[in-house]
């Protein structure tokens, strides 16, 4: 299933949603370019990247509660743990969860924008993706592996969208064995398939099992759901007024 685009029309350019995923590309280009580049020390420097810009629990939980980090504390303290936060967003385990969490962000982030507003739906993005990282945290705040990935950041777009625009439908691709159809699913669908794969991955890189770094699970997805919902209310009230 690989949706294509929705049936809302925009009113302005996605500029704050374009500027994202070109940040992302960036990102993780680079990073692809350590690991698999001919470097024989870079593999060595992407997981170097991923443990000082990654958001580690237990860095977040030494700084909140202003305990000593030991290990978890990076080199001299750089960077410093509120901001791997932000910089944790544009960072990916591998290519299948950045590649889907873009697609995602610039179907369903057009008309997330359009509502807020580029600078609002900035800080939508950051505060969606900060709650999930929080939430995940909350499970394992000792744990020293990195957490990296949009998805909690694109759960709240996700939550945003569904409640702005509950009967949108989804120009969607749909594979059945050999067959590719493309057909109109409603949205709901659609975002649920997208939090399933997500989980699955989360899982997979959960504690490191997979590569270096921990992707998201169901509970930081819903961290950034529920974030979304909450930070939409918040600044389209904000929104109207200032007009």
């Amino acid at each position: 299933m690989l949706p294509l685009r929705d049936d809302i029309p925009g009113r302005a350019a996605p500029l704050v949603t374009a500027g994202l995923i070109c940040a992302t590309v960036v990102a993780f280009l680079y990073q692809a370019a350590l690991q698999w580049g001919p470097d024989p020390g870079g593999a060595r420097a992407a997981r170097e990247m991923i443990a000082e810009f990654g958001a580690v629990p237990c860095r977040l939980t030494g700084w909140l509660t202003g305990a000593v980090a030991g290990e978890c504390g990076g080199a001299g303290g750089f960077p410093h743990p509120a901001v791997t936060v932000v910089s944790s967003m544009f960072l990916h385990a591998g290519p299948l969860p950045a590649g889907g969490s873009m697609l995602y962000l610039w179907i369903f982030g057009n008309g997330v924008e359009d509502t807020l507003g580029h600078g609002r739906f900035l800080v939508f993005y950051v505060g969606s993706g900060a709650a999930a990282i929080f939430a995940q945290m909350a499970v394992t705040p000792a744990s020293p592996v990195p957490i990296v990935g949009a998805a909690g950041a694109v759960s709240g777009v996700l939550g945003a969208y569904l409640l702005l625009f509950p009967h949108a439908r989804i120009l969607t691709l749909v594979t059945f064995g050999f067959l590719l159809r493309i057909v109109r699913m409603p949205a709901l669908i659609v975002l649920a398939f997208w939090v399933v794969l997500q989980c699955l991955d989360g899982f997979a890189t959960f504690f490191g099992a997979r590569g270096d770094a921990a992707g998201m699970t169901w509970l930081a997805l819903a961290g950034g759901f529920g974030a979304g919902i909450g930070l939409l209310f918040l600044l389209r009230r904000r929104a109207h007024k200032s007009l």
